[in-house]
């Protein structure tokens, strides 16, 4: 159960994730929205036929790259967090990347199925399969205004904070990757020590072996 625990909530993630996505098409006509806490929190239902938070490749096998490359992420980070597990690694590394592992996913199940499931593979589109659009809803536009005029370049024109508009997969991605970065030095802890603990044990033996040469 240690282990699964990290593979359940991977789980719950996917389950969280393709629930809300099937929610917003199921109930919501493309491109509308309505809001949720006032003006700064909308669903907003959008199809992204690239990446996270709206990012995009304009490449004609992009899609199908980003997807097959998602796919052996996938894979990859399975199988990570049961190496890891295996050799004693933190707990909190290993919540981090499962929320990793349930987000990539969550996101290979839209670029996957999607395109054959619910039919929303773009127009051209060699196949359906592998082209599938992801489901993004989660819209914060917590600042809309507009620019100085003294601003060069952009001056007067509109600006808004925060613009893309992302998913539940995104977003555990996202907390999965800061988290790590941001509580590294924790996590990889035990390492950094193991490798000490190696340098001083090579420097003394090199010491010894030096006086006994003496």
């Amino acid at each position: 159960m240690k282990l699964k625990k990290y593979y359940l909530l991977a789980l719950l993630v996917i389950v969280i994730d393709q629930v809300v996505k099937l929610l917003v098409h199921y109930n919501m006509d493309l491109n509308t929205e309505f809001n949720v806490f006032g003006d700064w929190f909308r669903i907003h239902y959008l199809l992204n036929p690239g990446m996270a938070f709206g990012l995009r490749s304009d490449h004609t096998y992009g899609k199908l790259v980003l997807t097959l490359f998602r796919l052996l992420a996938m894979v990859g980070i399975s199988y990570y967090i049961y190496f890891l597990y295996k050799k004693g690694a933190r707990a909190g590394l290993l919540w981090c990347l499962a929320l990793i592992l349930g987000g990539a996913v969550g996101n290979v199940i839209d670029s996957t199925f999607y395109g054959v499931l619910l039919g929303n593979a773009p127009a051209g589109s060699p196949t359906p399969w592998f082209h599938g659009q992801v489901v993004d809803m989660l819209f914060f536009p917590i600042f809309d205004g507009y620019y100085p005029d003294w601003v060069p370049y952009v001056g007067g024109g509109r600006f808004l904070f925060f613009s893309p508009v992302f998913n539940i997969a995104d977003s555990s991605i996202f907390i999965g990757v800061v988290s790590i970065l941001i509580f590294q030095k924790s996590f990889f802890k035990d390492r950094e020590d193991h490798l000490l603990q190696d340098n001083s044990g090579d420097e003394a033996h090199q010491e010894t072996s030096g006086d006994i040469i003496s």
